[in-house]
């Protein structure tokens, strides 16, 4: 069972619709896909490119992959696979998302190996999860009318992305609050785009004009621990810490400082599904709960965050698991199914892919492209 061969394509997917933030504007899925082979059996992985969040692009996360990772993956067993996960751990600082496709490959392949689906492997849980829909941010009768939207299609939970304009902010909030039964759970999303001083301020404003959400998601600057607790502290509604929780250290210094009362949990931020794993059971120690989202992935490595969300039951209790849905149309042939807000494990070996079209080589990708 040694590791065969090691091969990096780029997926590209276009989206249904521009997808907005505060941070950036993206029109589709274009992520490196990492298969690895062993005794006749092909792992797969994903990672997702986001300058703005991970340092990553496709280039960087191809040189890793291909430079650094393969080399000392070659030739070793799957048998020794805690030996597996410390190479991809260890052999690069940062770049977590190119070491969470190898490490999704990887598990993938043990899963298969072992003749389970991969939530079953990681210790078993729900089949069956739901996801909220991201509303990007845009003018408020637009954002209205997405919403309205996505309650058609039976989303009971959404996330409206905002942190562009205060004011605006707080108007479209409320607005689309309005909007949508009052049952519809509302997830605030502001990608780092106000001060704690905004935070506090659009948050009492939006708590004040009768708005009960379900969270609000990383107000402040990823590096700003002192603005996130101050705001945590002084806001009904409960916060989220993203980009401030790349690490299971960060999440520990987050916890001990109070600055949070909820963890989202990132494959591409924990570097895989080890760290991952790590990161929720730290954040039970401290009775804190967790998401699991994604970045703008497709339905590979979203499956695998979603039969990792389901075996860290109930320690992980959030989805944010939409990127598939996002997408004009689902890669793979086989696996776990992505139908609007509901999700449905495979009950296959590891991810349960039987093949995955729209493949080019990274290589010769990113050799035109230069």
């Amino acid at each position: 069972m040694l590791i065969e061969h090691i091969d990096c394509y780029v997926l590209t997917v276009p989206l249904v619709t521009p997808f907005k933030t505060a941070l950036r504007t993206v029109e589709q899925v274009q992520d490196l896909i990492v298969t690895i082979h062993s005794s006749g059996l092909t792992g797969y992985g994903e990672a997702a490119p986001t300058l703005v969040i991970t340092g990553e692009s496709l280039a960087s996360m191809y040189f890793v992959v291909e430079q650094v990772l393969k080399p000392r993956l070659l030739g070793n067993s799957m048998l020794d696979f805690n030996q597996l996960l410390h190479i991809v751990q260890t052999s690069v600082v940062g770049n977590t998302s190119a070491k969470a496709a190898v490490e999704i490959a990887l598990y993938d392949l043990k899963a298969q190996i072992a003749g389970l689906p991969l939530y079953q492997l990681l210790g078993g849980g729900p089949v069956e999860l739901s996801t909220n829909l991201t509303i990007s941010v845009n003018a408020t009768a637009t954002m209205i009318d997405d919403a309205q939207k996505a309650v058609a299609l039976g989303y009971q939970q959404l996330k409206l992305k905002v942190g562009t304009d205060l004011q605006q902010d707080i108007e479209r909030v409320i607005a689309v609050s309005r909007a949508v039964p009052a049952s519809i759970a509302l997830r605030l999303d502001v990608n780092q785009g106000w001060t704690a001083k905004q935070s506090i301020y659009a948050l009492s404003k939006i708590e004040q004009a009768g708005v009960e959400l379900e969270l609000v998601e990383q107000p402040v600057k990823a590096q700003d621990l002192a603005g996130l607790k101050a705001v945590t502290a002084a806001v009904h509604t409960p916060v989220m810490a993203d980009e401030s929780a790349f690490s299971p250290q960060q999440v520990i210094q987050l916890l001990e400082q109070q600055a949070a009362d909820i963890i989202n949990i990132k494959l591409m931020k924990t570097g895989g599904i080890s760290k991952a794993m790590l990161t929720a059971q730290i954040a039970g120690l401290y009775q804190v709960p967790c998401m699991m989202g994604c970045m703008l992935e497709s339905a590979i490595s979203v499956a695998a965050a979603a039969h990792l969300a389901s075996a860290l039951s109930p320690l992980v209790s959030k989805f944010d698991l939409d990127g598939p849905t996002l997408c004009r149309f689902n890669p793979c042939q086989g696996g776990t199914v992505f139908d609007r807000s509901h999700i449905l494990l495979n009950s296959s070996p590891g991810l349960g892919i039987q093949q995955l079209g729209h493949l080019q080589s990274a290589a010769q990708f990113l050799a035109a492209a230069n």
